[in-house]
């Protein structure tokens, strides 16, 4: 179900009210007065969620010195698990954030079930009296940096929106997310948590995806470096650069991602020398600086890892250089789900949709299933011999799925998988 977050509108008010009751029906009686929300979304802060013109959540926030306080959180049954109270907690805390808040906290009924919510969006159960807090992991002046870096924190939910991928999950949750969230277990068992990796496989296998839900999973800021923006810069790609990860090194916790790093990381030498050399020299002396704080990761990916110098993959640059492959069946299952519309349900084959695409990235797979929802909206509009339709059919995703050609080619699949044998360090 699509939705969108803005602004309390005094025009809510009913909506207010719905919502209000709906969560008193559920058994549990919200902890602030519902007059003392009214007035909260009027005086203080308050966001909701509309479908269409309909609000179907509220997040209601004031703020007491350098502690915030969620008066007022409730979604619509229907709508939940659609990911809309992460993003309405994410937008209240964006816009009190500025008032210097250090904490976010609520208070919750026992066994309301938006404490799941609160869990995936980073609180934690304080004394298990139902007192959930939120440590805010951007500072005002940090948000002031985000905004020139063109970074920004991501919603707390998009580790569990990977669809399928087991095995680079595990690894990326036991390598990476393990040893930097607890760096006080890290040490006990002397692991040094990992500074930077190198994400590696054919196009369009979700290598950005998985940066961003590391971020998400951590809790970090996200800043995407893009080389090609920085090339028009008067000082040259390379100063241009060197400032940038000047900018970065002020924030206290950061997941920095270059995407085809191939482009100034590319092998040196030759005559007359590549104009990138420059850049992938400033490249290399840069990583040893950045590595020398805590609570920073750097992850770089690379469709063409033979492309890369040798002396960027040498150890002590990167700790870790991971494959991420084609979508297994498990995975290509789970990634077709999400795109098929409640309309079709159970009506479609999909056991012959995950068939009919191994050997899909999962960008393939996108496409060809929202080419098959065009193909059956219009059959719906203008195909009068059609009949009625509530959705895609499995003969549209079947003509859909011929109808796209593949990213990875077999050449392309052999290469990635000596490229394992002979680069991966896991």
């Amino acid at each position: 179900m699509s939705f969108r977050i803005r602004e309390y509108h005094s025009a809510d008010t009913d909506a207010v009210l719905e919502l209000w009751e709906k969560a008193k029906s559920t058994g549990f009686e919200p902890v602030y007065g519902l007059a003392e929300v009214l007035a909260s979304c009027e005086k203080d802060h308050a966001v909701v969620a509309v479908s269409g013109t309909r609000v179907v959540g509220i997040a209601v926030g004031r703020a007491a010195h350098e502690q915030g306080w969620i008066v007022f959180f409730s979604t619509l049954a229907e709508y939940r698990r659609q990911g809309i109270g992460s993003q309405l907690l994410a937008a209240l805390e964006s816009r009190m954030a500025p008032l210097g808040l250090t904490k976010l906290s609520m208070l919750v009924p026992d066994g309301q079930h938006d404490s799941n919510v609160l869990d995936r969006a980073g609180f934690v159960d304080r004394n298990h009296l139902s007192y959930f807090e939120r440590e805010i992991p951007v500072s005002e002046k940090e948000r002031a940096i985000l905004a020139d870096l063109g970074g920004r924190v991501l919603g707390g939910d998009l580790w569990d929106g990977i669809a399928g991928m087991r095995q680079e999950k595990e690894l990326l949750e036991r390598r990476l997310v393990l040893p930097l969230s607890d760096g006080a277990l890290a040490e006990k068992f002397g692991v040094e948590p990992p500074r930077s990796i190198v994400l590696f496989g054919p196009p369009g296998t979700g290598k950005t995806t998985f940066a961003k839900a590391v971020a998400s999973r951590l809790h970090w800021p996200f800043v995407e470096v893009f080389p090609a923006r920085l090339s028009g810069d008067p000082r040259g790609l390379a100063g241009a650069l060197r400032e940038t990860f000047t900018k970065i090194s002020d924030l206290d916790n950061v997941v920095v991602f270059i995407d085809e790093v191939e482009e100034i990381a590319s092998q040196r030498g030759g005559e007359p020398p590549a104009a990138t050399q420059g850049v992938t020299n400033e490249l290399l002396k840069l990583i040893p600086l950045f590595r020398e704080r805590p609570g920073r990761l750097l992850i770089v990916a690379t469709n063409f890892i033979r492309a890369l110098d040798d002396a960027f993959l040498r150890h002590g640059r990167f700790d870790y250089v991971i494959p991420i492959g084609l979508p297994d069946e498990q995975a290509r299952d789970s990634i077709w789900r999400r795109y098929i519309p409640h309309s079709s349900g159970d009506a479609v084959d999909l056991a012959e949709m995950v068939r009919r695409t191994d050997g899909f990235s999962p960008a393939d797979i996108e496409y060809a299933a929202r080419k098959a929802s065009q193909r059956a909206l219009e059959a719906a509009v203008y195909d009068e011999s059609g009949g009625a339709r509530e959705g895609p059919s499995t003969e549209d995703y079947l003509w859909a799925i011929g109808d796209t050609r593949m990213t990875v080619s077999s050449e392309m699949v052999g290469s990635f998988l000596e490229d394992i044998e002979s680069l991966a360090r896991l």
